[in-house]
């Protein structure tokens, strides 16, 4: 008797060869909506900014000072990708709680293919700003012996993020799943609550792990680049060390 794989997923639609599992469709209704919301808000301006606009800057100040605090860069160029996946993780952890809705972070493959792309991005970030010879003598650090221990760590640390993922949202869904079947419709409201939070925290992690694997590819950097205001406090301490001038 042949048993179907729990990490199977179904087949949802057929575009002519290629079929379409529900997790790639709620990937893309995600997105969907994201995008609408984003260019709603951006169209949505009459003087004073929204309450949506309000809140979508405050998200970009607090994902330009995560950026700046782990990374130690200017945020600029890493903004559009850090908010974005942070954003997606979310609301993908959070679309379980719609009745019929599998979480596409619950599948394998939507969190094996966001690792990946972190994967890809460090790689051409590294390159980008060490150049090849450079980005390649990095996995020589400290010590030549050091390097295939720094190559598994590439592959260990996407495979970390995949499974991380994978393993707190899908055991999420699984509980309340359990709970909504046998307590009925009410009960696993506080464990629904909790969902929420478990999400927000998750995609939080897979945020800040993403900056990490990101700024290791970079080449070291001065705290001073990337918070304007130190500059500033060093100029100011060097003039209290200053001798009066006779």
């Amino acid at each position: 008797m042949n048993h179907a794989s729990p990490l199977a997923g179904s087949v949802l639609l057929q575009v002519g060869p290629v079929p379409l599992s529900g997790a790639v469709v709620t990937t893309w209704g995600v997105m969907a909506v994201l995008a609408l919301l984003t260019a709603s808000t951006r169209l949505d301006r009459h003087g004073r900014p929204s309450r949506r606009q309000a809140l979508l800057e405050l998200l970009v100040s607090a994902v330009d000072q995560q950026i700046r605090d782990i990374m130690q860069v200017e945020p600029a160029p890493y903004r559009s990708l850090i908010g974005s996946l942070f954003l997606l993780v979310l609301c993908c952890n959070w679309s379980g709680l719609v009745p019929g809705v599998e979480p596409p972070t619950a599948r394998l493959e939507t969190d094996a293919a966001l690792a990946l792309l972190v994967a890809a991005v460090t790689v051409l970030q590294g390159v980008r700003q060490q150049g090849l010879i450079g980005y390649l003598a990095s996995f020589a650090r400290p010590s030549w012996l050091m390097v295939p221990l720094n190559l598994v760590e590439q592959v260990t640390r996407t495979f970390s993020m995949t499974v991380r993922l994978f393993g707190n949202v899908m055991s999420g869904a699984f509980v309340i799943g359990i709970v909504l079947s046998l307590a009925g419709l009410l009960v696993p409201v506080p464990l629904m609550a909790l969902d929420l939070l478990t999400g927000t925290v998750q995609a939080y992690i897979f945020a800040v792990l993403s900056m990490v694997c990101i700024g290791s590819a970079l080449p070291e950097v001065a705290a001073t680049d990337a918070d304007p205001a130190k500059p500033q406090q060093g100029a100011n301490r060097a003039l209290q060390r200053k001798p009066p001038e006779e």
